[in-house]
């Protein structure tokens, strides 16, 4: 059975009146990809700034590789090996997509008394970058202004970014999102290349994807867990087909 990295329990958000999640319990194993469904407004969104620091907890626990992280800051968990990509893409659109991953990696080799030192030369630095866009598939566009990309390879260097941190578990709100059919076809295949050494935790809203991806499937509806399971099994799901779609079985591909 594959090792747990990230569990919490009871994991709750209020926003005065009103649960954004609500007692939330979920377990991502390492090496797979575990997708989290639900309607609009089902609190996806809420639970991934949750695991990432980007919101406080109003109650419950943040466990990560044996280490309660509740109340951890953001840049804490990233040293741990927590690396997150965001709904609209997040990089710097006049730089190369070269320079954008390698101020992704200077977080990890900090060098706070090398004032006048060119970061560029940092042979540790230099190497977390490359790795990150050989892994995300844009080692040939390392000198192309990031800017002036696709759609599609933006999104791909938001990934590229969090990949030059050398995370073990990435925190994906959305990657396809915008995405025609050849650019979400790479994009499969690289979650399907990165599921194999990193444990992903996906939101989604393409279900071709994520049934194609997933290992296991966590469904939310109203910030509280519904169903949590392997894909067939949510497929069948009686309660998932009322409560996320309304509909039968063929709505869930």
């Amino acid at each position: 059975m594959a090792e747990v990295v990230l569990e919490t329990r009871g994991l709750t958000r209020r926003f005065g009146g009103l649960a954004a999640c609500d007692g939330v319990a979920i377990a991502v194993a390492d090496n797979g990809l575990h997708a989290l469904l639900g309607p609009n407004g089902a609190g996806k969104s809420t639970l991934i700034n949750l695991l990432s620091g980007d919101l406080a907890p109003s109650a419950g626990s943040i466990v990560y590789r044996g280490t309660e992280i509740s109340h951890f800051p953001p840049d804490r968990r990233s040293r741990l090996g927590m690396g997150r990509s965001y709904q609209k893409t997040n990089i710097f659109p006049a730089f190369t997509v070269y320079e954008n991953c390698r101020l992704a990696a200077q977080s990890r080799h900090p060098r706070p008394f090398a004032v006048f030192a060119d970061a560029g030369a940092d042979a540790p630095t230099r190497g977390r970058a490359e790795r990150g866009l050989e892994l995300a598939g844009l080692a040939g566009r390392a000198e192309r202004i990031a800017g002036v990309l696709s759609h599609g390879e933006q999104r791909q260097l938001e990934i590229a970014m969090v990949l030059a941190t050398e995370p073990r578990l990435l925190l994906l709100d959305e990657p396809l999102a915008g995405m025609g059919a050849e650019e979400s076809s790479r994009m499969v295949e690289l979650l399907q290349r990165l599921a194999a050494d990193h444990a992903i935790l996906l939101v989604e809203h393409d279900m071709d994807a994520v049934f194609a991806l997933a290992d296991t499937i966590t469904v939310m509806v109203n910030g509280r867990v519904l169903a949590s399971g392997a894909p067939e099994a949510i497929r069948a799901n009686d309660d998932v087909q009322r409560a996320y779609l309304g509909h039968g079985e063929d709505e869930l591909g």
